[in-house]
């Protein structure tokens, strides 16, 4: 039986692993792949003391440095699919069959961007399409770009893009913005940006890197053509959490809850860090605090033992 095993390889699970390793707790890490959600950025600029990064440099790096730490096991290209509480632990099932079990558990398992899974969003995926304003904003001075998606993300959004885009479509499905109003005001405030309600995006256009996209006009079912630079896809993200349904308590969203001075969660021996939690901000630097205070807070509970 592990001490702990960890579940993610993003920043979050990569940061524990790495503070797990030096304290010398006995940790298996699972992940199906590393670098999270950001491996698909073209050009990473606020992680801490990186001036720049790519997506697939980044998920490189971070491996290496988990790689780098002695005395752990690690297991890639699998993920946990469901797990159990038993009298000294949990016990995992991953979807290669294996089973595992362990006294505590830290899930970094993060979430997945939800997709508007229409022809053009795969292929253009990283080359034009994005899903991080904060990340990706900066690639796009000064070109027009859309927006999709009216709740507060995708408010949060175009905001983002005030400094750097030409001009900025706001595509909404519905007839009106479902963020803040006070984040509303702001948005609309400003002259760069058109609001376009009731448009359902249909297709993502472009050769080598995104250069359009056609939308249908829900009022009049016209298909209507914008020429951009970019696009970014503000609907959501889904919470990579189904495998401990019902085992730890979770929000509306399906976020884990997490007690945000130690990541413990309503079920004791588990903690949750990173973008899977209720935290507030989904950013890579706050995974990996969130993760490292978690480790910290069950090596006390290991030498309570």
């Amino acid at each position: 039986m592990y001490e702990l095993i960890i579940i993610g390889g993003g920043p979050a699970g990569i940061a524990a692993g790495v503070y797990a390793a030096r304290k010398k707790i006995k940790i298996l890490l699972i992940a199906d792949s590393f670098g999270g959600q950001s491996l698909v950025s073209a050009d990473i600029q606020n992680w801490i003391g990186t001036t720049s990064v790519s997506g697939f440099d980044f998920a490189k790096m971070l491996e290496e440095h988990l790689r780098a730490q002695e005395d752990m096991e690690i297991i890639d290209s699998d993920s946990v699919i469901s797990a159990e509480k038993i009298n000294e632990g949990f016990r995992l099932k991953a979807k290669s069959g294996k089973e595992f079990q362990t006294k505590y558990l830290l899930l970094c398992s993060g979430s997945r961007r939800r997709k508007l899974n229409v022809p053009g969003e795969k292929e253009f995926d990283g080359k034009g399409v994005a899903y991080c304003s904060i990340c990706d904003a900066p690639l796009f001075k000064n070109k027009d770009v859309a927006v999709i998606g009216g709740g507060n993300a995708g408010l949060e959004a175009v905001i983002d893009l005030f400094p750097y885009a030409a001009k900025i479509y706001l595509l909404e499905y519905s007839e009106n913005l479902k963020g803040d109003p006070v984040t509303q005001e702001k948005v609309k405030a400003n002259s760069k940006v058109e609001i376009i309600p009731m448009a359902e995006t249909v297709e993502i256009l472009g050769s080598d890197f995104a250069a359009g996209l056609k939308y249908k006009d829900r009022r009049t079912t016209e298909i209507k053509e914008l020429k951009l630079g970019g696009v970014f896809v503000e609907i959501g993200a889904i919470p990579n959490s189904d495998f401990v349904k019902g085992l730890v308590e979770m929000n509306g969203f399906g976020e884990i809850i997490a007690d945000p001075k130690t990541q413990q969660t309503s079920m004791p021996g588990i903690w949750a860090a990173g973008d899977v939690s209720d935290v507030l901000y989904k950013q890579n630097n706050i995974s990996a605090g969130d993760a490292i205070k978690a480790v910290l807070n069950i090596d006390e509970y290991l030498h309570k033992k």
